[in-house]
C-alpha cells in the first residue's frame, strides 16, 4: 500500500470546528449548540411544533414524514429533494432549508398541491397526506413542467390505506404538462351545473367497446382544478441568502451531547483522521440503514462521522473503458450522471450503465435515492444489495484508504460472509471502478422483490458475458446473485461449464440452467424462506438473460423475442360514472346526492389537522412503552424492573398489581387480561408499562425489565389447532334444505370437494394505534384522548378497572388517521393500561405505538380454512353445499364469534344454493388476537367459495362467469338464514359490467395475446358481491346525535360516530344542514366525545352513516318542529340566526337530542334461525384483468371495472372513495399482503413496510372504471335518504385480480401442458405463480 499524506491532529484541535448547527425550517432560523446526534429531523420537527410531518413507519417506508431539504446550488440556484424525516439526522442539515407541509401553505392560504388534492378528493384519513403533498412538492421545485409519467413515478416512497391512490393522481396530473384537460371541454358541457363540482366522465354511447378505445375519459374536475388553483413557482418560500454565505464557507462540525459526538469532516485527510482515532465510529451517509438500525433495532451508537461533505468522494471519473464512482454520490446523483453519459458513450458500452439504472429504477423510495449513497450500499454488506451483484459481474475494483495508505480489492472478494467485508476498522472506501461493457460483451440485471415500487429484493442478479465474435460462443461469462446466500454470491462452477458453449444452441442454456441451480441449492430452512422460488428466479433471471443477448446479437433462439422484457405498469388513467337514485328530490335535498370535498381535506392537505399524537404535550406529562412477551406461551416466573426503574429519567413500572378494579376484558367474554398476571398467551402480550419522561428513555428501560419465563407448547396455525383439537367451545352452524347422499349422487350431478386456505391481513393504518390519558386533579375524573373507533367501550373498561363511574371518565377522539376495525377493540388495551398508570402517578401519561410494536401486538383479520363438497350439474348449476368454514381467533375471543358469524351468513355470496349447510368454529391459537377488519370474515367466507367455483370450472371445464351468472339470486329468494334478497340488481349490474368493460371482446383478445406470448400471460376475471348490513348484535344497531343551534345561526352537530377518514362527518353535516336549510359552513363537528353522546357503538359494520345519520335528523326534526312558528314569521330570506334569536327570546331550547334504533329483531341461532341480522345489502360486481411475466410470475392490473348499487348517495365523491380504496384494499389482501410468524417462537416477524406489502401508488389498474348504479327505485331501503353503507362491501371485488391471476397461470400451464387444476395459494403472490405454470 502507498502512503498518503495526512494529519495526525485530531479534527477538533486541527480544523477548528463549528459545534453550533444552523438551519432554516421554512422561514425561520435555527440554531442550536452541540445538539444530540441522535435526534432525527422528524424528532426535531415535532417537538418545535410542526406536527403535519407524521411518524407512519420509522423505517422511511411509507413517506409520511417527508419534507423537502432545500441546498444552495451556486450563488442563485436551490435544489430541492425530498427526505423521510424518520431517518435523516438532524445534524446533517448544517446549512440547509428544511421545507414542511406548514410551510408551503395554510388552510386560508393553500398551496396549489395541497389545493388541488383537497379539491380532487385525495384525502380521506388524511395521515399520509403530508407526506405526499410534499413529494409532489418537491417534484414541481425540481421540475415545473413535469409528466404524467413524471407524476406517476414520483410517489415509491409513499404510501396510501385509505384512497386507492386514484384521486391523488388525478389531482396531481393536473401539474403535468401533457395533461389531457382541454378534452373534457366538450362533458363539461353536459354537467348540470349543481352538479358542478362531481366528476361527470361517462358518456352515454350504444357502443361502450368503441367509446372505451378511442377516447380517454378524464374527469372535467381535472380543468377546474387548475383553475381554481393555479400554481405560482415565485411564490413557493425562498431559500434564506443567510444560508447561501455559510455553505460558501463550509468548515468542520463538531458536536458532543451526552456521551455522543458527530463529526462533520470537509475534506479527506480529515475523515482518515477520525476514521484512525476512532475505529469504531458508524459514518453516515444517509443514514438509510443506520438510522433504522436505531430506530427499530434498538442499536445504541455513540461516535457518528458524516461524510456527506468530503467533496473528494463525489462525483464519477469517465475514462475510455470506465467510470470511477465516488463513493459518497448519492443515488439520485449516480441515476442522473447515468442518463446524462449514456448518450456520449459507444453503443455497447451502455449496457453496463443501463443494468445500473435497471435495478436502481426499483431501490427504495425517492426520498431514500435522494440520499443513500453508492458507498453505503457497499458497506453495509447486505446479500440483497441491488448494485452488488452487477458491481461483482462486472468486476469492479473498489479502493480502500486509511492513513497507513491505499489498496484496491475487487468486489467479489470484498465480502467474507454476512455483514462482514474486507475492511478494516480504520479503513474507508473511496471509490469503486467499474469496467464499461467491451465489443461483444454483454451486461444485464435483475430484481424481484414483493413489490415492484420501494421494495428490497427477494432475488437480484447480474450477468456479465464475453461472446467470441462471430461464432457466439462464451468466452467468459459472470454471474452474481443477491438473496441466495449470506452474502452476494459470484458464482463459479456455472461459468466454467458455460465456457466454449455456443450462444446459438439452445442446449447451452439447459447446461448451464442446470450448473446455476446445482451451484445455488437453498435448504427448505434457508432464512427469509421460499427456497424453491428463488432458485425458479435464478434460473428465470439467467434464461431471460439468454434471450434477451440473443435478441442483441440478432440470433434465431427458436424463441419469440416478443414481450420479453420484465413487465412494467404504463401510466393509469380511470373514469367515473354517477348519478341519483329515482328516491332522490333535489327541490328538497339540495346537499343531498352532491360530490363534496371531505370537510377536513384542506386541514390534512396542509398539516393542521390533528391527531392524538399531535396534541402539545401536558404539564407532567409521562411516556409509556409497553414490556410484551417474547413467548408465544409462558408461564410468568418472575418479573423484575429493578434495572429499569434506576435508569435516570425512569417514573415508575406499572403492571397488574397496580390496577384497583378489574384486570380482565373482552367481547361479551372477559377472556383476556390488560396486564399479564401468571401466563402469557401469545408473543406481544402486555405485561407492563414502564413510565419515563421521554419516550427514549422509556423504550430503553423496557429492555431492561427482565422477565424469566417458563415455556409452554403452543399452537399457530389452524392445522396446528386441529391436529392438537385447540378449538374454543363457540359455533355457528346454518342449513337450507336437507343434505343428503342422494343429491350428490344424482345423474346429472357432479360431485367435486376441496379445501382452501385463506390468509389474515395486518391493518396497516398510517396513524398507528395511541392515547393521551389526562387527570382532571378531583374525584378521580379523567380525559382521554384516543385513536379508537370504540370511544364508549374504553370508558366502559377504564371504570371497571379503576372502580370509578363512567360519569368521571370523559372519552374523545377529533379524528383517526385510519381504522379499517383494527381500532374498534384493540385500542381499549392502550386506554386502560394507560389510565391505570395515570390512576398510580396522578401525572398525564402519553402511549404511542412504534408501527413495529403495533403490528406485532394489534392482531389481524383472520385466516380462515374452508372444507367442501359440492353438487353441481355438469351445465354448472349448483344443487347442494356442505362447507366447513374454521376461523383462526388467536389467544382470545375479541370480535372472533361475530366474525365468525358474518363469515357463516355470507358464503352464499350472490349465489343460490338450493341445499346448503355450513358449519363454523373458532380455532385457539397462541398469537395475537384476531379482531375486526374491513368486511369482518364475510369476504373470508366468500372468497371460500370463489375458490371453489374457480376449482370447480377448471375440474368440469365450464366457463366460471357463466356459472356465477346462472346461479345468481332472483328478486325475492331467501338466503340460507332466511333474509329475503329484495332491491336485487345483481344480475342486471353484472350484464352491464360484462358490456362496460367489454368482457367478450378481452376474452377474444386475451386468447389471441397468450397464444402469441410466450413469455407473458393475460387473464381475466369476474366477481359479484353481495354484503349485509347492519351489526350481528341486535342492541348495537342504535345511535344518538345532539344538534345545538347558537343565536348566531351556527350550528354544533355532535354524534356517537368517530371519523376514520371514511367521511362520515360531512355526511353528518349535509345531513343536518339540509334538514336545517342553512349553508354546510353553518354546521360544525368538533369532535366525538363521550360527554356528549353517551354509549354510542363502535364505528364500524358500514353501518355509521345509517344510524348517526337518523338520530341526526331526528334531532333536526325536533329543532324544526320548534321553530316552524318563527320561521313562519319571519321574511322568506331570514337566517337560521334570526330565527333561532327570535325562539331564544321565546325561551324555546336550542339543542334537541335524536335517537335511532334499526328495525332489526333477535337472531334466533339456536334453535329456529328466525330474526332478522341484518337489515339489506349492498351489493355489486367487478371485471379486472391482469398481465403476468411467466418467467417470474410478476403481474400488472391491465384495467378493473367496478359497479356498485349503494343506493341514493349522500355524496358521491366519498362514495367512489371508498369503493376504490376498498378494492385496492381487497386486492392487496389477495396478492400482495402476507402476515408472516415465526414457526420456532410465534412472533410476528412482518413489523413495517420493509417486509409487509400494501399495493403502492404504481399497483393501481391501469385503467381504473368505477360506476355507481343510478336511476333505481329503492322499495325496501329504510336508510337515511335511501343511503348504503359502502365502506366494506367493496373491498371483495378486489379478489376479481386474484381470480384474473388465476386464469392467467391457467393460461401459463396449457403451453407447458401441466394439468389445469393447481391449488389456489392465497395471497396470490409472485413466489406462487411460477410454480403454477411449470405444473
Amino acid at each position: 500500500m502507498s502512503p498518503i499524506p495526512s494529519t495526525s491532529s485530531p479534527l477538533v484541535e486541527a480544523d477548528s470546528p463549528s459545534n453550533e448547527l444552523v438551519f432554516y425550517i421554512n422561514d425561520k432560523l435555527h440554531r442550536i449548540t452541540n445538539p444530540d446526534p441522535r435526534i432525527t429531523t422528524l424528532d426535531y420537527l415535532r417537538d418545535q411544533g410542526y406536527t403535519g410531518t407524521k411518524l407512519g413507519c420509522g423505517e422511511g417506508g411509507c413517506g409520511a414524514c417527508t419534507v423537502v431539504i432545500a441546498t444552495p446550488d451556486g450563488e442563485t440556484s436551490t435544489h430541492h429533494l425530498t427526505a423521510n424525516a424518520c431517518l435523516l439526522p438532524l445534524c446533517t442539515l448544517h446549512g440547509k432549508q428544511i421545507i414542511t407541509v406548514e410551510g408551503i401553505g395554510c388552510p386560508s392560504k393553500p398551496h396549489a398541491v395541497q389545493e388541488r388534492l383537497a379539491l380532487g378528493h385525495g384525502s380521506q384519513c388524511g395521515f399520509c397526506t403530508p407526506g405526499i403533498v410534499m413529494s409532489m412538492y418537491g417534484l414541481l421545485k425540481m421540475n415545473k413542467e413535469p409528466t404524467i409519467h413524471d407524476i406517476e413515478d414520483s410517489f415509491e416512497g409513499n404510501l396510501c390505506r385509505c384512497t386507492g391512490y386514484r384521486p391523488i393522481l388525478d389531482s396531481f396530473k393536473t401539474f403535468a404538462a401533457d395533461s389531457e384537460t382541454s378534452k373534457c371541454q366538450d362533458e363539461c358541457a353536459t354537467v348540470p351545473e349543481e352538479l358542478c363540482n362531481i366528476v361527470y366522465s361517462q358518456q352515454s354511447t350504444t357502443n361502450p367497446c368503441s367509446s372505451r378505445e378511442h377516447k380517454k375519459m378524464v374527469p372535467c374536475t381535472i380543468k377546474d382544478l387548475a383553475a381554481r388553483a393555479p400554481y405560482d413557482p415565485d411564490s413557493d418560500i425562498t431559500f434564506p441568502q443567510e444560508l447561501r454565505v455559510l455553505q460558501s464557507s463550509a468548515k468542520p462540525l463538531f458536536f458532543e451531547s451526552d456521551g455522543c459526538r458527530w463529526f462533520r469532516p470537509t475534506r479527506l485527510h480529515q475523515l482518515l483522521s477520525l476514521k484512525t482515532q476512532h475505529p469504531q465510529a458508524k459514518l453516515v451517509g444517509g443514514n438509510s440503514e443506520i438510522g433504522v438500525e436505531m430506530r427499530l433495532k434498538s442499536m445504541d451508537y455513540r461516535y457518528f462521522i458524516d461524510t456527506s461533505n468530503v467533496q473528494e468522494l463525489r462525483g464519477i471519473e469517465w475514462n475510455d473503458s470506465s467510470m470511477t464512482i465516488g463513493v459518497n454520490i448519492t443515488l439520485t446523483e449516480f441515476i442522473d450522471s447515468l442518463k446524462s453519459k449514456m448518450p456520449q458513450i459507444q453503443s455497447h458500452q451502455r449496457p453496463t450503465l443501463q443494468a445500473f439504472l435497471s435495478n436502481l429504477r426499483w431501490f427504495a423510495g425517492r426520498q431514500i435515492r435522494n440520499f443513500a449513497t453508492v458507498g453505503g450500499n457497499i458497506a453495509t454488506g447486505s446479500p440483497i444489495s441491488d448494485l452488488n451483484p452487477i458491481f461483482i459481474a462486472t468486476k469492479t475494483v473498489l479502493t480502500l484508504m486509511s492513513q497507513a495508505g491505499t489498496r484496491q480489492v475487487r468486489m467479489s472478494d470484498f465480502f467474507k460472509g454476512y455483514r462482514q467485508m474486507d475492511l478494516g476498522q480504520e479503513e474507508v472506501v473511496i471509490s469503486a471502478k467499474v469496467p464499461l461493457a467491451g465489443p461483444c460483451q454483454f451486461v444485464r440485471a435483475y430484481k424481484q422483490a414483493r413489490r415492484k415500487d420501494d421494495d428490497i429484493a427477494i432475488v437480484n442478479a447480474a450477468f456479465c458475458v464475453q461472446l467470441d465474435g462471430p461464432s457466439f460462443n462464451i468466452k467468459s461469462i459472470d454471474m452474481a446473485y443477491g438473496g441466495m446466500g449470506p452474502t452476494t454470491l459470484r458464482l463459479s462452477t456455472a461459468p466454467k461449464v458455460a465456457a466454449g458453449l455456443s450462444w446459438k444452441d439452445g442446449e447451452s442454456l439447459d447446461k448451464i440452467i442446470l450448473a446455476i441451480l446445482e451451484e445455488l441449492s437453498l435448504p427448505y430452512t434457508v432464512v427469509g424462506g421460499m427456497p424453491s422460488y428463488r432458485r425458479t428466479l435464478a434460473a428465470s433471471f439467467f434464461k431471460r438473460f439468454w434471450y434477451q443477448t440473443a435478441r442483441d446479437i440478432k440470433v434465431k433462439a427458436g424463441k419469440s423475442y416478443h414481450n420479453l422484457d420484465e413487465i412494467e405498469r404504463q401510466s393509469s388513467y380511470a373514469t367515473q360514472a354517477f348519478g341519483p337514485s329515482a328516491n332522490h328530490d333535489p327541490t328538497q335535498d339540495t346537499l343531498i346526492s352532491q360530490s363534496l370535498p371531505h370537510l377536513s381535506a384542506l386541514p390534512q392537505t396542509t398539516g393542521a389537522a390533528r391527531y392524538v399524537d399531535d396534541i402539545p404535550k401536558v404539564h407532567g406529562e409521562l411516556y409509556a412503552y409497553g414490556v410484551l412477551s417474547s413467548h408465544a406461551h409462558a408461564e410468568i416466573i418472575s418479573v423484575d424492573a429493578q434495572e429499569a426503574l434506576d435508569m435516570p429519567g425512569v417514573v415508575r413500572f406499572v403492571s397488574h398489581v397496580d390496577v384497583p378494579g378489574h384486570n380482565s376484558w373482552g367481547i361479551l367474554i372477559h377472556d383476556e387480561e390488560f396486564f399479564a398476571t401468571k401466563e402469557v398467551h401469545c408473543a406481544g402480550q402486555l405485561i407492563g408499562l414502564i413510565l419515563a419522561e421521554t419516550k427514549e428513555k422509556a423504550k430503553m428501560a423496557a429492555r431492561l425489565v427482565k422477565v424469566n419465563y417458563k415455556p409452554l407448547p403452543f399452537v399457530l396455525t389452524i392445522e396446528d389447532a386441529i391436529q392438537a383439537n385447540s378449538f374454543y367451545s363457540f359455533e355457528r352452524k346454518l342449513s337450507r334444505g336437507v343434505l343428503t347422499n342422494e343429491l350428490f349422487s344424482a345423474d346429472d350431478v357432479v360431485e367435486i370437494s376441496g379445501e382452501c386456505h385463506v390468509g389474515g391481513q395486518e391493518h396497516f393504518y398510517l396513524e398507528t394505534q395511541g392515547c393521551l390519558v389526562v387527570p382532571k386533579g378531583e374525584n378521580g375524573e379523567m380525559e382521554v384522548f384516543t385513536s379508537s373507533q370504540n370511544l364508549a367501550e374504553s370508558q366502559v373498561e377504564i371504570s371497571r378497572a379503576l372502580n370509578l363511574p363512567s360519569n368521571r371518565i370523559t372519552v374523545k377522539a377529533k379524528r383517526l388517521g385510519g381504522g379499517f376495525g383494527g381500532k374498534e377493540t384493540r385500542a381499549t388495551v392502550l386506554t386502560v393500561a394507560s389510565a391505570v398508570a395515570v390512576h398510580v402517578t396522578g401525572r398525564p401519561v402519553r402511549w404511542v405505538l412504534d408501527r413495529d410494536v403495533d403490528m406485532l401486538m394489534s392482531g389481524n383479520r383472520h385466516p380462515f380454512y374452508g372444507k367442501y363438497r359440492l353438487a353441481i350439474t355438469r351445465n354448472g348449476f349448483f344443487r347442494a353445499l356442505d362447507l366447513q368454514l374454521i376461523a383462526n381467533a388467536g389467544c382470545t375471543y375479541d370480535l372472533s364469534r361475530a366474525v365468525l358469524e358474518r363469515a357463516v351468513t355470507h358464503c352464499d355470496n350472490a349465489y343460490y344454493f338450493p341445499v346448503l349447510a355450513v358449519r363454523g368454529k373458532l380455532a385457539k391459537t397462541n398469537l395475537p388476537s384476531n379482531t375486526a377488519f374491513r368486511g369482518f370474515g364475510g369476504p373470508q367466507g366468500m372468497m371460500v367459495t370463489e375458490m371453489m367455483i374457480a376449482h370447480v370450472c377448471t375440474q368440469l371445464g365450464l366457463d366460471a362467469a357463466k356459472v356465477r351468472q346462472q346461479n345468481f339470486y332472483t328478486q325475492g329468494q331467501l338466503t340460507h338464514f332466511k333474509m329475503p334478497v329484495l332491491d336485487w340488481h345483481v344480475p342486471e349490474m353484472w350484464d352491464k359490467i360484462l358490456a362496460s368493460s367489454c368482457y367478450s371482446r378481452k376474452l377474444e383478445e386475451i386468447a389471441k395475446f397468450n397464444s402469441s406470448n410466450m413469455w407473458r400471460k393475460r387473464g381475466i376475471a369476474a366477481i359479484p358481491t353481495k354484503f349485509a348490513i347492519s351489526f350481528g348484535q341486535r342492541f348495537l344497531n342504535q345511535a344518538g346525535a345532539t344538534v345545538l343551534i347558537y343565536t348566531d345561526g351556527s350550528v354544533l352537530l355532535s354524534h356517537g360516530g368517530v371519523e376514520i377518514g371514511q367521511g362520515l362527518h360531512t355526511k353528518m353535516v349535509q345531513l343536518c344542514a339540509n334538514a336545517l336549510k342553512v349553508p354546510l359552513h353553518n354546521v360544525y363537528i368538533a369532535e366525538t366525545s363521550t360527554d356528549k353522546v353517551p354509549n354510542a357503538s363502535a364505528t364500524a359494520a358500514s353501518a355509521s352513516s345509517d344510524l348517526n345519520g337518523m338520530a341526526v335528523l331526528d334531532a333536526c326534526r325536533q329543532l324544526n318542529e320548534r321553530l316552524k312558528p318563527y320561521r313562519d314569521q319571519s321574511p322568506p330570506d331570514a337566517t337560521l340566526g334570526h330565527v333561532a334569536s327570535l325562539a331564544y327570546m321565546d325561551m324555546v331550547s336550542l339543542s334537541a337530542h335524536g335517537f335511532y334504533k334499526a328495525p332489526v329483531t333477535r337472531f334466533d341461532w339456536e334453535g329456529t334461525g328466525d330474526g332478522s341480522l341484518f337489515l339489506y345489502f349492498t351489493t355489486g360486481a367487478a371485471v379486472a384483468q391482469v398481465e403476468m411475466d411467466v418467467l417470474t410470475g410478476d403481474h400488472v392490473v391491465v384495467s378493473a371495472d367496478l359497479i356498485m348499487d349503494i343506493g341514493n348517495s349522500i355524496n358521491f365523491s366519498i362514495d367512489l372513495g371508498q369503493i376504490e380504496g376498498a378494492f385496492v384494499q381487497g386486492m392487496g389482501w389477495c396478492t400482495t399482503e402476507e402476515n408472516l410468524v415465526a414457526s420456532n417462537s410465534g412472533r410476528v416477524i412482518t413489523l413495517g413496510p420493509g417486509n409487509y406489502k400494501i399495493p403502492g401508488f404504481r399497483d393501481v389498474p391501469q385503467e381504473f372504471n368505477v360506476t355507481i348504479l343510478k336511476g333505481k327505485t329503492y322499495s325496501h331501503l329504510p336508510t337515511v335518504k335511501s343511503s348504503k353503507g359502502i365502506g366494506e362491501p367493496p373491498l371483495f371485488l378486489g379478489a376479481s385480480v386474484y381470480f384474473a391471476l388465476y386464469d392467467a397461470v391457467q393460461a401459463a400451464r396449457r403451453d407447458n401442458k401441466a394439468p389445469p387444476s393447481f391449488p389456489l395459494p392465497f395471497p396470490g403472490h409472485p413466489r406462487d405463480h411460477p410454480d403454477g405454470l411449470w405444473g
